[in-house]
């Protein structure tokens, strides 16, 4: 494979791994509802995180930010 192809293909797999981390960022958030303290209080919420989707969106934008320095570096060399 030539080298503008091969940047060509790990700027779109950066890409894919660049939404992919949005869209795990976005999913790993839920807002719950808490329970008063005292009596007469009213309820409030909170916003928790699940850990393996955000696990997966550093991972992600990790990967996206390898591929898009090797692609750029590629296309400078050719």
């Amino acid at each position: 494979m030539t080298s503008p192809r091969r940047a060509a293909l790990e700027l779109c797999l950066a890409a894919l791994a660049a939404a992919g981390c949005v869209a795990s960022w976005l999913a790993a958030r839920a807002t719950v509802a808490v329970e008063p303290v005292l009596e007469g209080e009213p309820a409030t919420t909170s916003v928790t995180y699940h850990p393996p989707l955000l696990a997966l969106a550093l991972f992600l934008a990790t990967a996206a930010g390898v591929l898009t320095v090797l692609a750029v570096a590629r296309l400078r060399r050719a």
